[in-house]
């Protein structure tokens, strides 16, 4: 389709699109099995473009300096998002020659976002023969982009997958290449079925550990947490569990008033609760976050006399945690069936 039919086909749907997405938004919250909690995460670390840091003095060694470089190279690519056609609409960008990845950052866009939706943008290295985050002192032979489909805040509408074509149009005319796009009734559509399934198997579980009679002060939530390994988690009143992985998330995460955190004396601040977050879509299982969870609980709720209870008030037994173990077994399984294990990158990015 061409730029101006494209324009028009935007403008076309701008009201219905609108009306269209609010419901769906809705539906998506009512249909979730458990109460989604929207975190604010970091974005995918883009590769930055310029000096490659290699010295030029007479007594600097080009093998280490090529050693660096390549170790940044893999560091930049291991920390960005990639590119995935489970939960992506993928649009090849065809080349006539290869690109310089010096060529390809000048004329990046801005920001990589339509809407509330992220896209990604990679090149086909021309020496390895690898997909990648387009990085400079590399060529690349093909370009790709992916938008991603659905996430927390609902699957991609008309409207932002409109302003996604405009935007990378504008990035294919810079570099020189011919964008093919997906069918926007198409990706919609997809993105709808992948939304509803989405919103059936997002788990965020929490569990409160109540003071029975004294109340604690910040420095002794710090003490006993730490016991069992939790660290500050950089935002006043949570503490977290750390995955095994820079950059990953944590495996648990621990809050509680940020009111007593933030107070000069964090001996005469009152807290009576806690609060134990388990995302499941976004922990890896092989760090077994559900048994991680419920000993944490157990083992404050011992150390501090507390009283474990859900968000009602009433209390979790053994059996209680056993229930909820089974549950999480099918929710596993069914997201294995569809690709998308727990903890993977695609999971992670799907349920963000």
């Amino acid at each position: 389709m061409s730029n101006l039919t494209w324009a028009l086909t935007g403008l076309a749907v701008l009201v219905l699109a609108g009306l269209a997405a609010h419901g769906a938004w809705l539906a998506r919250r009512a249909s979730a099995n458990q109460p989604a909690t929207m975190t604010a995460r970091p974005e995918p670390v883009e590769p930055v473009f310029g000096e490659s840091g290699i010295r030029s003095d007479a007594s600097t060694s080009a093998e280490p300096a090529l050693a660096l470089e390549s170790d940044e190279r893999l560091r930049l690519k291991r920390q960005a998002a990639r590119i995935d056609s489970l939960i992506d609409a993928v649009v090849t960008l065809r080349l006539e020659a290869p690109v310089s990845g010096e060529n390809v950052g000048l004329h990046l866009p801005l920001t990589r976002r339509a809407g509330s939706k992220p896209f990604l943008i990679e090149g086909l290295n021309a020496a390895s023969g690898e997909w990648e985050p387009p990085l400079a002192g590399q060529h690349y032979g093909e370009l790709q982009a992916g938008v991603q489909l659905t996430n927390r805040s609902g699957a991609i509408n008309e409207i932002e997958y409109s302003e996604f074509v405009q935007t990378l149009q504008a990035f294919a005319d810079a570099v020189g290449s011919m964008p093919d796009f997906p069918d926007m009734l198409n990706v919609v559509a997809r993105a709808r079925e992948l939304d509803a399934f989405a919103g059936q198997h997002d788990a965020q579980l929490a569990v409160h550990l109540r003071a029975r009679s004294a109340t604690w002060s910040v420095a002794y939530v710090i003490q006993h947490a730490s016991r069992h390994g939790f660290q500050p988690g950089g935002v006043p009143g949570r503490l977290v569990l750390p995955g095994s992985e820079d950059g990953a998330p944590p495996v648990i995460t621990l809050n509680f008033d940020s009111q007593a955190a933030l107070a000069d004396d964090a001996q005469s601040s009152v807290i009576r609760d806690l609060t134990l977050n388990f995302d499941v879509p976004q922990t890896d299982l092989r760090l077994a976050p559900y048994a991680a969870w419920q000993a944490s609980a157990q083992a404050l709720s011992l150390g501090m006399d507390a009283a474990i209870v859900d968000d009602q008030g009433q209390p979790i037994s053994d059996a209680g945690f056993a229930a909820i173990g089974n549950e999480l077994e099918d929710l596993y399984t069914s997201l294995r069936s569809r690709d998308l294990p727990a903890g993977s990158p695609a999971a992670r990015r799907l349920f963000s």
